[in-house]
């Protein structure tokens, strides 16, 4: 029983240390993931997943070796925001693997993806096939970046003389039956308006509704919850 008890701790307290750490570095460890980041990203699981099978190993190790290399982490990022030099050795750099619609093999060869790996790439990007693409990079995290052949980009408003909108963020006013006040509040309506909003629509309680979402010049969206059969 003492066993599982420690594992569980040692896992709640390596848990609540990397998450400090993660925090403090920022998003770059779970969102733009460069070599570097891929590489602490390991480690930093490690340290966590040996200390938890290691009898031998201690809480204070564990806190001892995350802080560390937090601090590692941490130093490598300030180099690289203060030392242009340091940033290709440690983040990488682009690769432009296709220069106005020409493969460029060499390139390829430096990023170390084939012509499969480069179609997924592109794929996902939107664009099933190389001949749209006027150019792509292989960005320092692995991602493709595509700028496409004129006649295969997607038209803007201001190519089409498209008059201009105003875009207005939805906001939502009711979440599980429950009203979110602070965003009603936001919007400049208070609650007798929103009863008589959902009056409107026969909804006379809160629990009745799933979701509720107000935009501009638009009436009050509404998903009840489904009626359950019997």
């Amino acid at each position: 029983m003492n066993d599982y008890l420690s594992i569980v701790t040692e896992l709640l307290i390596g848990f609540v240390f990397l998450f400090i750490v993660i925090k403090f570095l920022g998003k770059t460890q779970f969102s733009q993931v460069t070599p570097f980041e891929f590489i602490s990203a390991i480690i930093l699981g490690e340290l966590v997943g040996n200390a938890i099978y290691d009898e031998e190993v201690k809480i204070g190790h564990i806190m001892l070796a995350i802080f560390t290399w937090g601090a590692i982490i941490f130093v490598v990022e300030m180099l690289t925001q203060k030392f242009k030099r340091t940033r290709k050795l440690l983040e990488g750099e682009p690769n432009i693997v296709i220069h106005q619609g020409q493969i460029k093999y060499d390139a390829l060869k430096k990023a170390k993806i084939d012509i499969n790996t480069l179609q997924s790439l592109i794929r996902q990007q939107g664009y099933f096939s190389i001949q749209e693409v006027e150019y792509g990079i292989i960005e320092s995290n692995g991602k493709a970046s595509v700028l496409p052949k004129s006649e295969y980009d997607t038209p803007k408003n201001s190519d089409l003389k498209v008059p201009y909108k105003p875009v207005n963020l939805p906001i939502t006013l009711i979440l599980d039956g429950e009203v979110v006040f602070d965003n009603l509040k936001e919007v400049g309506f208070d609650e007798k308006w929103l009863k008589d909003q959902l009056a409107m629509q026969s909804i006379t309680n809160y629990k009745e509704v799933l979701y509720a979402e107000w935009l501009v010049s638009k009436p009050l969206y509404v998903v009840k919850y489904e009626k359950r059969s019997s």
